[in-house]
């Protein structure tokens, strides 16, 4: 079984990017939306534990509730994907593929072509490796419904919607605070808050035990600064299913992804020589043809199990392919039932990094 929930503000979101801040040091903290499945994550973690009255400083107590810091335990997740809700239509929003060539909100896919044994396509701003590039980066980022975003993927223009008209980021000053709730001098900063449109919000899929307390819904704490989400159940349509095979296929990240090479998993010897090992995701034999990939995004997070003072509580950072990146794959694969697992990723797959839409090109 599988339950979908669409998050929604109670107000603002506060979701800081990878980079540790302290008002006084680092004086601007910049949000990054959709929040990554890590913070989802620690939300209904947090939730349960409170729920459940659990001492927080108890840290068996707190493993035996909702499993070790490092691991995941009985809650897997699927996202979160930007989403709108009425009430009646719920949609699905994703980041602008990393290939699409932007004319106004009008998306143009790549035209690729092998002539002589190399690659070359007509993509954009996107790093597509090895090729030369061409356009240059909107002002705004733009996003494509799901509808839109197959279309673009069956290789056919689609229409893009600006950022803006999904969501807002506004800007905060806060005043920094000693232990005993004083303000301290110098202590000045500035916070980058999301404010969701009317109807927008976030679309989270879990499976579990964590299912049965999140049925009839409820409210949970969300992001920076005790900032609150309603969460209602709904009903989705799944993502759409990879072809049973293809000769040459595109795999489009919805969520952002961790390769243990950095933007590929781990090489072996090919015929003598080094090459990435799909073989951990794909049955039969893949060769990745092209990669359109925007700058990596480093993705850390603090241990509350960990004292504060202590520099062990910053998780170490990972780099992420982030979410709108597109893999252009050549070969024999089975593609349905053949995936190995879930989701296209080294870490995370359980809570909902690597996710990703498969079509032939």
């Amino acid at each position: 079984m599988t339950l979908t929930l669409f998050l929604r503000p109670m107000d603002v979101w506060l979701f800081r990017d990878g980079r540790p801040f302290d008002a006084g040091s680092a004086h601007r903290a910049e949000s990054v939306f959709p929040p990554y499945p890590t913070v989802i994550q620690g939300a209904f973690r947090t939730h349960r534990l409170l729920a459940r009255g659990v001492d927080l400083n108890n840290k068996k107590a707190v493993e035996e509730s909702v499993g070790k810091a490092d691991e995941f335990g009985s809650l897997h997740l699927r996202g979160p994907y930007l989403a709108m809700w009425d009430g009646k239509t719920l949609t699905r929003y994703f980041p602008q593929p990393a290939d699409a060539i932007a004319d106004g909100l009008d998306l143009l896919p790549a035209e690729l072509e092998k002539p002589n044994g190399t690659l070359k396509t007509s993509s954009p701003f996107s790093i597509l490796f090895g090729l030369k590039q061409h356009t240059v980066k909107p002002k705004e980022s733009l996003w494509v419904d799901e509808n839109a975003l197959k279309e673009y993927l069956e290789g056919r223009p689609a229409k893009g919607v600006p950022a803006s008209s999904l969501f807002l980021r506004e800007d905060r000053v806060g005043i920094g605070m000693n232990e005993k709730r004083v303000v301290d001098e110098g202590m000045l900063y500035e916070a980058e808050f999301i404010r969701p449109r009317e109807g927008v919000g976030l679309l989270v899929e879990i499976e579990g035990d964590y299912e049965a307390e999140w049925k009839n819904g409820g409210a949970l704490l969300l992001g920076g600064e005790g900032r609150q989400a309603v969460a209602e159940a709904v009903k989705a349509a799944p993502l759409p299913k990879p072809p049973a095979s293809a000769s040459r296929f595109k795999m489009y990240f919805a969520t952002p992804t961790c390769f243990e090479e950095g933007w590929v998993p781990a090489t072996k010897k090919v015929n003598g020589k080094n090459d990435s090992d799909w073989s951990k995701f794909f049955k039969g034999d893949v060769t990745l043809a092209a990669a359109a990939i925007n700058r990596y995004e480093s993705i850390g997070g603090f241990n509350w199990a960990v004292r504060d003072t202590n520099a062990s509580a910053h998780r170490p950072a990972r780099r992420f392919v982030p979410a709108g990146s597109i893999y252009y794959f050549e070969g024999k694969p089975e593609l349905q039932p053949g995936l190995t697992q879930q989701a296209i990723t080294d870490f995370g797959a359980e809570i909902g990094f690597g996710q990703t839409i498969i079509k032939e090109w």
